[in-house]
């Protein structure tokens, strides 16, 4: 049976499409493999965590906050995860990364289009055709020249060029939605180490403003013996100098307070004083800061892998590797094919048999010689890769330096937290000695003011290690790749 395609593509060259064909799908340049994994067996701070004493279960590294039992501190962190904008930046990257590759993916499909066309004109009797044309019988110079058709193209890979391509573009989408994990995990680490500062200068502020009231009691007992002729000027001075320097411990714990509320108003996408002023208020009676465990039977390998960064940069070397075959592809030849079923007349009768015109297409290009340009692009390719390796390489040691400082932090500030405890014991049972002993006179007010000093030095830097202990485990969490679920 003589068919259309046997008339468009005759015997010789309908074996060739066929051949080429059959060659498409082979791809050039290397194929790509992870590199194994560089981490340590062991960190180095391992031991210390399984040391720690904490009686409540891990939390889980997805939504490590809920492990500070803190239902003001999780509500916090889901408003930041939902408004924050530097994770609606991050999300449009990830929008356009997928809209790459599923660009790159079509370049390897056919293409189709409908044409059509209809053209009025006034023929020139002075132009070539119009000279030849106007002696024939029946002339016109009003013409209409109709053409529609149905195309389709189709660029065979021969070489994997284009399947290289699409690999890369979703090499590259996967890393973007890895740094848009990345972007949560460090958005909800520092939401939350905005919130235990709040609370690390609210509590400060408490012992502060306990401190002021305990020396203004003082300044009056001072002040009443004095008034008894018990006292003298230089201990009434003394006592009074004691009560300004507490209340110069005011000021800069409320500018902290103040600047970390503006910052997690940002965080939250919002103008500073819109949310954040909820936690403005002095914290109940007694609060303290529960530090949650962290897991110590996760292995470094399985840590590494988590973190997003390490995750982008590995996606990233796995598509400079991609951009190596395609950049190879440009030695060898690219293959097409076309057709077009359509109809040409002029003058009517465009829909018939006379106006049918059927056309195929089989083209070729190749770069016979270009003076080392592709050379010079494979080159590029393969120096993008070298960098590539050589930045994941570098993620994975920060990685690791990351967990090791985050955990010698945490285990060095419980132990500090732990001994100073005991230490402000030990001066609060000195304090109200040296206070009874002063009131029966057995020793001057410079006891007493010396052991007033020195508790309220100890219970500030109490305070601030409860914060700086519960940012340690934030930092902990955050060193682990915690915030995001893992697929």
């Amino acid at each position: 049976m003589n068919t259309l395609l046997d008339r468009m593509l005759p015997p010789g060259r309908f074996a060739l499409a066929v051949l080429v064909i059959t060659l498409a799908g082979c791809t050039v340049g290397p194929d790509y493999q992870r590199p194994a994994d560089q981490a340590a067996a062991q960190f180095m701070g391992q031991d210390a965590l399984n040391r720690r004493d904490v009686r409540r279960p891990a939390p889980e590294l997805d939504s490590w906050w809920k492990g500070f039992e803190d239902p003001q501190l999780t509500q916090l962190i889901q408003k930041v995860l939902a408004q924050n904008l530097d994770l609606a930046v991050a999300m449009a990257r990830v929008e356009q990364a997928r809209a790459v590759a599923l660009e790159a993916g079509a370049t390897r499909l056919p293409q189709g289009s409908v044409d059509g066309r209809v053209v009025e004109q006034r023929q020139s009797l002075k132009s070539p055709e119009g000279q030849l044309a106007s002696g024939q019988p029946g002339f016109d110079r009003n013409q209409t020249i109709s053409n529609i058709g149905v195309g389709a193209s189709w660029e065979l890979d021969l070489a994997g060029g284009l399947a290289r391509g699409e690999q890369a573009a979703l090499d590259e989408a996967q890393a973007a939605e890895a740094s848009q994990a990345g972007v949560r995990v460090s958005v909800a680490a520092e939401a939350a180490d905005a919130y235990l500062r709040i609370r690390g200068a609210q509590q400060r502020i408490q012992v502060a403003e306990q401190q002021i009231k305990n020396q203004s009691d003082l300044l009056g007992l001072v002040e009443s013996r004095m008034a008894q002729g018990l006292g003298n000027q230089r201990e009434t001075a003394q006592a009074r100098a004691l009560l300004q320097q507490a209340r110069t411990t005011l000021p800069p714990l409320r500018t902290e307070l103040a600047v970390q509320l503006n910052r997690l108003d940002v965080l939250m996408g919002a103008t500073p004083g819109t949310y954040a002023r909820d936690l403005a208020g002095a914290p109940t009676k007694g609060f303290d800061y529960n530090v949650p465990q962290i897991p110590g039977n996760i292995a470094p390998a399985q840590m590494l892998r988590r973190r997003p960064d390490v995750i982008a940069a590995e996606r990233r070397l796995a598509a400079s590797n991609e951009r190596i075959g395609v950049a190879t592809a440009e030695f060898y030849p690219k293959v097409s094919l076309g057709g077009i079923l359509g109809f040409s007349s002029l003058n009517g009768g465009l829909f018939t048999e006379q106006a049918f015109q059927p056309q195929a297409l089989l083209g070729l290009h190749w770069r016979l010689f270009d003076f080392g340009r592709v050379d010079a692009q494979v080159a590029q390719a393969k120096g993008v890769y070298a960098q590539a390796l050589a930045e994941y390489r570098q993620s994975m040691l920060r990685a690791s330096e990351d967990v090791e400082n985050a955990v010698v932090t945490l285990t060095q500030l419980e132990a500090q937290r732990q001994d100073l405890a005991l230490e402000i014991s030990s001066r609060q049972a000195a304090r109200q000695a040296a206070s009874e002993a002063y009131q029966g006179g057995a020793v001057s007010l410079i006891e007493v003011l010396d052991e007033d000093r020195e508790l309220l030095r100890s219970r500030d830097q109490l305070a601030e290690l409860n914060a700086n202990d519960a940012r340690a485990a934030v930092a902990t969490f955050r060193a682990l790749g915690g915030g995001w679920t893992l697929e």
